[in-house]
């Protein structure tokens, strides 16, 4: 029995030391992966070498640094910086070890407008005499928009292209929220202010009808024609076999469509581009990644000589990204601190704002837009707009010197929305009820188990069309413009970049690079260095400010 406790109590220790070292080992992994994922060591590619860019994931401008989702990758989305792919292609392009790019994987989710902006980067790229080589298994319709610039695109013998048009499914709500015995009150300003269809009926309005039919077809027109010029195939024709179901079409029809060169495996796309570096099938092939490219040195610039590119990606709120978040949000308090950093640092000479955002609270774009108009005052601040820059994104922008846009950006959107939910009919569902006692009028505005009286609904509306004068009163100022002028573009319409240009919305069409050189330009500079902000903070520091509610 005295041997038996000695065993017992002997494996109980043993237990608790090997989880006790599984535990070390595990926390020095995790460390190990989060000090790696903060270094970055320079790369130095060697003769053949080829630029790997890999199609697998979701574009957005910049990504956040994120240990955790190395550490679980399977557990997150996998997010793609376009600024680092454009920069690595760039330096692909003037590096004579390098020469070509492969595009590989096909998985990718982007918006027409960050696609456009890797395209004309492998433009340039091929200009050098370099090649672009393409291989997926299947290619999504972003995955395929980009390769399409590719001077040869191979798919699996056994792949497909989702290459299907532009489509918008709203989903609506009322019907829903009838059963549940849920009412929401909707107050806004503009005939084509969408975004609170769903909650008040149950198909388009014919104005939402109107704009979708209008800026999808503007989209669709832009991508279809690079497509069909980057494949030598009449616009009309890439239609009519876009509407035959590609999706579902054999790969063999795909090649004699012109739509794909040649079906390969993975190890024959490999082979290919082995045959055009002229090397040995024996060898291996020499993959250089987007992380190793970006991280080759360059001239930095002149000294004191900067252009701040302040990127500002996400919903526009007063919340900020955490250490355990993948993707962005703009910050208020943030980007008012950012924006007077880049006005009070001397050596930046110009700002280019970056803006990829849908929207967000009006009040936080209103703290935004007074500080662009803050620094315009102090030196050039230049917008540069993304994927979208609508409702507050247009807001946040329309204080700066000047507004670059891509063909396919969706901007405009000015109008605005509040939604006031009323719950009276599903608690009298469950058997919930509710009194008031008050001493003032709008004592319980805000009370959601009864309906909103009169007085209520004519101060909410009231509130919103201010907030939509102001709205107004911004876009006047910054596009020279009168307010009746901006209301006839205003109402909430959404635009294309292309499309605003024309109705005076934006300045120009380009894209980030566009809008360095002219404020440039503006700012008198000929040597200069270019800085992104806000700095990229490690997880540990993301951590500790967290910790301290900062």
């Amino acid at each position: 029995m005295k041997d038996f406790f000695k065993m017992m109590f002997a494996s109980t220790i043993g237990v608790f030391i090997a989880l006790f070292l599984v535990s070390l080992v595990f926390i020095f992994s995790f460390i190990g992966i989060i000090i790696s994922s903060s270094q970055q060591v320079s790369y130095a590619p060697t003769e053949n070498t080829v630029l790997e860019v890999d199609l697998s994931g979701t574009i957005v401008d910049r990504t956040i640094d994120n240990p955790i989702a190395a550490f679980f990758e399977n557990e997150y989305e996998q997010y793609i910086s376009m600024i680092d792919i454009v920069d690595a292609i760039d330096k692909a392009r003037t590096n004579n070890n390098i020469k070509g790019i492969y595009l590989t994987g096909g998985n990718l989710s982007a918006g027409i407008s960050s696609v456009e902006a890797i395209r004309k980067a492998l433009t340039e790229f091929k200009e050098n005499g370099k090649f672009v080589v393409a291989y997926a298994g299947n290619y999504t319709q972003s995955a395929y928009y980009l390769s399409s610039v590719a001077d040869k695109i191979i798919l699996n013998p056994q792949g497909m292209i989702d290459l299907h048009g532009l489509a918008a499914t709203p989903m609506f709500y009322t019907g829903l929220l009838d059963k549940l015995g849920v009412k929401l009150e909707i107050f806004k300003v503009g005939t084509f202010k969408s975004a609170v269809e769903p909650f008040m009926l149950d198909k388009m309005s014919d104005a939402n009808r109107e704009q979708l039919k209008s800026y999808m077809g503007s989209l669709w027109y832009n991508v279809s024609c690079q497509i069909a010029e980057s494949r030598n195939i009449e616009q009309e024709k890439l239609n009519q076999l876009v509407n035959e179901g590609l999706v579902l079409k054999e790969s063999q029809y795909l090649v004699a469509s012109g739509l794909i060169d040649t079906l390969m495996y993975s190890t024959g796309a490999s082979d290919y581009i082995k045959g055009l570096l002229g090397t040995d099938l024996k060898e291996d092939l020499k993959l250089a990644s987007v992380k190793q490219i970006s991280s080759v040195q360059t001239t930095k610039g002149k000294s004191g000589q900067e252009i701040a590119v302040l990127f500002a990606e996400g919903e526009i709120t007063n919340a900020q990204s955490g250490a355990f978040e993948t993707t962005s949000v703009i910050s208020d308090k943030e980007y008012v601190k950012e924006l007077r950093k880049l006005k009070d640092n001397n050596d930046v000479k110009a700002v280019v704002f970056r803006v990829n955002s849908p929207g967000g609270s009006a009040y936080m774009s209103e703290q935004i837009w007074k500080e662009v108009t803050e620094v315009k005052k102090v030196k050039p601040i230049i917008v540069s707009m993304g994927d979208y820059a609508a409702s507050g994104g247009y807001y946040i922008s329309c204080g700066a010197d000047w507004i670059v846009a891509e063909p396919t950006t969706i901007t405009g959107s000015i109008g605005i929305f509040g939604m006031f939910p009323v719950v009276e009919g599903l608690m009298n569902k469950i058997g919930i009820s509710s009194d008031t006692e008050k001493t003032n009028k709008f004592a319980d505005l805000g009370n959601i188990s009864r309906p909103i009286n009169s007085d209520e609904k004519a101060l909410l509306q009231n509130y919103i069309e201010k907030g939509y004068d102001t709205f107004l009163s911004r876009c006047a100022e910054g596009r020279n413009k009168t307010k009746a002028e901006i209301d006839s573009i205003a109402q909430g319409r959404v635009w294309t970049g292309e499309q605003a240009l024309k109705i005076g919305l934006v300045d120009e069409l380009g894209g980030l690079n566009e809008a360095i050189g002219i404020a440039a330009k503006k700012a008198n500079l000929g040597n200069y260095a270019i800085v992104h902000y806000p700095e990229k903070k490690d997880f540990f520091t993301i951590l500790f400010e967290e910790s301290m509610g900062e």
